[in-house]
């Protein structure tokens, strides 16, 4: 059967998004109310990653948080670029450097990430997203990319919470998003800004967003040995 290109068909668990905005309000509300209990500030949304979902792209990656953000990655390359120089990597947020350009000289490589729906988190999402597009791909890397975000409540004293949603997200008084390679420890990328407090206040956000990169690193793991064993007994059948 013909495959429809037209369409980039999600995993099944997935939701279809918001259409109303009267349907989000109601949303923020109940999240808003009186009765509702504070969330734990370190715990981390609930995660679905699945890797190589699209025939029509190289590489591909489809990250879910459970805010509600959905970001869908296609990586395409290394292809000969006309330009001399060095190996160069094209995306929409630059924030990938875990790739080995110096293995692909005077070659580009491309990510288009998509946002489907902004549930808060999205930027990190979408770094999960592109690197594991990338490694999809076969795009020789460092290490798996995993990005993180925080935000701090205007409240006094509030502490930092991880993965916040879209609304947490408008009414934060800062907000923290990094991205790591833990299997180096080493951050790729950091950027922030608002009023987080002073400089040990903001430590323990990157702290907080470290622990919350280690966490989630198994599950993109897990999601491209999947779609490796997929790939394999296709090619096997």
């Amino acid at each position: 059967m013909p495959l429809d290109h037209r369409r980039l068909r999600g995993p099944e668990e997935s939701q279809p998004p918001a259409l109303w905005a009267s349907a989000a309000a109601e949303d923020e509300e109940d999240e808003e109310g009186a009765g509702a209990a504070p969330r734990d500030p370190c715990a981390l949304r609930p995660l679905f990653a699945r890797a190589g979902l699209l025939s029509q792209a190289q590489g591909s990656a489809y990250v879910e948080l459970g805010s509600g953000t959905k970001v869908l990655c296609a990586a395409w390359g290394p292809r000969e670029a006309a330009e001399p120089g060095p190996g160069r990597l094209i995306c929409e947020f630059r924030r990938a450097p875990a790739v080995r350009l110096g293995r692909y000289p005077r070659a580009r490589l491309a990510v288009s990430a998509l946002l489907l729906q902004d549930g808060g988190s999205a930027l990190a999402a979408a770094v999960s997203a592109a690197a594991l597009a990338l490694a999809d791909a076969g795009v020789e890397m460092y290490d798996l990319a995993v990005g993180c975000a925080l935000c701090r409540p205007p409240a006094p004293a509030a502490s930092w919470m991880l993965q916040p949603a879209e609304p947490e997200e408008r009414r934060a008084a800062a907000r923290l998003t990094l991205a790591l390679l833990p299997a180096l420890n080493q951050v790729s990328a950091v950027l922030g800004g608002g009023r987080g407090g002073p400089p040990e206040d903001w430590a323990q956000a990157l702290r907080l967003g470290l622990d919350g990169c280690h966490r989630q690193y198994p599950v993109l793991r897990q999601s491209l040995l999947r779609a490796a064993q997929r790939r394999d007994a296709a090619a096997a059948a």
